[in-house]
């Protein structure tokens, strides 16, 4: 029997739950700091045990998920110190992982096996209402050890993720941070600026939109309290992408102003060689 602790039963933890529940041998453990939800999940049949009492959730645990915001994961991993064995594996989902290595890696050096984590999968819509249990299928998860990091636990987090149904990649956590900027989190910015752009100067235009807009702009519709966080908990590499996404719009800008006919050779190859990319990757 594994015994895995998940903290934070929101979509991530949620997800994860739902997917675990299906594999044999598993103990599924969930804490969350209220108590609705956590009924919630006990009306639902997720978990075996439900918990605000987070050590009671934690010990004995051989796995521990922290599901839980980048900026209250220290605090957390912390009042779960007594309760953790040295063999036990304790990884996050955080779409930041620099300030979370940084961070929970001395904390639990000696207490604990850690490795930080990031299943790229996810959606606007966030709590347990939300969570599925195929949301993981066919994702990659970025697992990001760094040189002094167990074997054991990368090891161990690369099992898990793929029981999942995740395909794991390695990446060291300073450029995961700038892959996910550029990949994840700028998008995200861009969603945003869009529907603003419309918002502030053309409004009448939301009533015409159709699938082209409503897919650029989806992610906008995540939690504006969770993505600020990400991306101050990212600034640098946020920034850096963002600049570069500038020089990018700027240069169609000038193709379009340097043009006044209707046929660009620069603006054509400039649409060319994006839509060639796009097609060559596979998105789900």
């Amino acid at each position: 029997m594994t015994r895995i602790a998940i903290l934070g039963p929101g979509l991530l933890g949620g997800s994860i739950a739902l997917a675990m529940e299906s594999l044999p041998g598993a103990e599924i453990r969930l804490w969350g700091r209220r108590a609705e939800v956590l009924e919630e999940a006990a009306r639902r049949g997720i978990g075996a045990f439900h918990s605000t009492r987070l050590c009671e959730v934690v010990d004995g645990a051989d796995i521990v998920v922290a599901c839980v915001p980048v900026g209250v994961m220290e605090g957390v991993i912390r009042e779960a110190l007594p309760a953790l064995g040295t063999k036990t594996l304790v990884t996050d989902v955080g779409s930041v992982k620099g300030t979370v290595v940084r961070v929970l890696g001395p904390l639990l050096e000696g207490k604990a096996l850690f490795v930080g984590s990031h299943p790229m999968a996810g959606s606007e819509k966030t709590g347990l209402d939300a969570a599925r249990a195929d949301l993981f299928q066919g994702s990659v998860c970025i697992v990001t050890p760094e040189p002094a990091t167990s074997p054991e636990a990368v090891t161990k987090a690369s099992l898990f993720w793929e029981k999942l149904g995740c395909r794991v990649r390695q990446l060291d956590p300073v450029v995961h941070d700038q892959v996910c900027a550029r990949i994840s989190h700028v998008p995200h910015v861009a969603a945003a600026a869009l529907v603003n752009a419309v918002a502030q100067r053309c409004p009448e235009a939301f009533g015409f939109s159709g699938p082209g807009f409503r897919d650029t702009t989806r992610v906008a519709g995540g939690a504006p309290s969770m993505w600020t966080e990400i991306l101050l908990s990212n600034r640098e590499a946020v920034s850096q992408g963002l600049r570069a996404l500038v020089d990018q719009l700027e240069e169609v800008i000038a193709l379009l102003e340097q043009n006044e006919g209707s046929v660009s050779a620069p603006l054509d190859a400039f649409l060319s060689a994006a839509k060639q990319r796009r097609d060559q990757l596979r998105l789900r």
